[in-house]
């Protein structure tokens, strides 16, 4: 940043207060400035090792054990350097108190430091996605995070709500070692890939199960949804946990605008308890808008393809909620048999990012652009209107 080279020292301190204006927190992915973590902004003259002066920039964790405070460190004094004149920035590192928390809170939540569901309130306009499958075993997990990655390559603001509380898988699939960062009562979720992930899968210890009964996976849900501050999103997935029981019925309650995507393999057996996943609908006054059938084929050396599940069952299901639910539920794609696809759900990187190039990527990421160019629907949206 070009500054006039005989400018004083409060000349640099003004001019590096606006660099750091570009800094953003890695977590919250806003301005630290804005969100009043810049402490103090000093500068030394002579005070580099070169004779050139020296900014010491003072920057308030949300937290102290921020996980991101590398982050941090390296891009404020990355901007601080973009500064005509400074030649060297030292970086002191505090931590929030109850009251800057609390503003903190206030601020990103509208004003109001209570936690509320945003995705139900009047006027978001997030589109909400409940993935969701008859049975388990047909890869809906692995089209979840595939879909998440996808939107996020394409510049969209994804999160995914593992809302898987007994199977959960989002964590490995996209590679979160994590926990969310607690500030206070609020929580911010880890990043991956550029989507903003939450799980109960971070706040359990390895192996062991998670065994909750209705109630309390009503309330998990809620936490999720609440507490977790998501920003401003675009998308925001959901993996359901297999069948129609309480999780799927407190998505309906929480996110009354949320639609169902379906996933399915082609074998019949599959494909009939699907239909069940999508029907739900019909008692929460949901939209189903696609079914995803995942593992259609296998593509052989010669370039034919071995239908090792059968055919059809994708095509069954869009057809049979089409009739049932009043409205048309296409086939949004159908994915390969793909061992790339495998290895990306085991090792974190999903495979629409680890080789986009291959036919389960390209499958993926046409359902992934189909649904991000939908429409949002209009329930529980104000519309502006009055009574006469």
């Amino acid at each position: 940043m070009p500054t006039d080279p005989a400018a004083g020292p409060d000349a640099l301190v003004d001019a590096v207060r606006v660099a750091l204006g570009a800094v953003q927190d890695p977590e919250i992915r806003r301005p630290i400035v804005d969100l009043g973590m810049v402490r103090s902004v000093e500068v030394q003259p002579g005070g580099a090792p070169t004779g050139g002066a020296r900014a010491v920039v003072g920057v308030d964790l949300t937290t102290p054990a921020c996980p991101m405070r590398s982050t941090l460190v390296r891009d404020v004094t990355a901007a601080a350097l973009t500064v005509d004149g400074i030649d060297d920035v030292q970086v002191e590192l505090g931590a929030m108190d109850a009251e800057q928390r609390q503003a903190l809170r206030a601020q990103l939540r509208g004003g109001t430091g209570d936690p509320v569901v945003p995705f139900s309130q009047p006027g978001n306009l997030t589109k909400v996605y409940a993935v969701a499958s008859g049975k388990g075993g047909v890869g809906k997990s692995s089209v979840t995070a595939n879909l998440a990655a996808a939107m996020a390559a394409d510049g969209l603001r994804v999160g995914v709500l593992d809302a898987d509380i007994h199977g959960f898988s989002i964590p490995r699939m996209l590679g979160v070692t994590g926990q969310p960062t607690r500030v206070d009562n609020m929580l911010l979720p880890p990043i991956a890939h550029d989507v903003k992930v939450v799980s109960i899968g971070m706040f359990v210890p390895a192996g062991k199960p998670v065994v909750w009964r209705g109630p309390m996976l009503h309330r998990a849900l809620e936490q999720f949804l609440a507490d977790v501050f998501w920003g401003d999103l675009d998308v925001l997935l959901l993996d359901l946990p297999p069948g129609t029981g309480d999780i799927a019925i407190s998505v309906a309650q929480l996110l009354p605008g949320s639609e169902i995507v379906v996933v399915t393999t082609p074998q019949l057996a599959a494909a009939e308890v699907a239909e069940r996943a999508g029907l739900v609908a019909t008692q929460t006054d949901q939209d189903v808008v696609g079914v995803v059938e995942n593992m259609a084929w296998l593509t052989q050396p010669d370039g034919s393809r071995l239908e090792l599940f059968g055919a059809g069952g994708g095509a069954r299901v869009a057809r049979s909620l089409t009739e049932q639910v009043g409205h048309d539920v296409p086939l949004l794609g159908q994915v390969p048999l793909d061992v790339a696809l495998r290895e990306g759900g085991d090792e974190g990187t999903p495979v629409v990012v680890a080789d986009p190039s291959s036919p389960a990527a390209e499958a993926l990421r046409a359902v992934a652009r189909s649904l991000a160019a939908k429409p949002r629907g209009l329930a529980g949206r104000n519309l502006g209107l009055s009574p006469v």
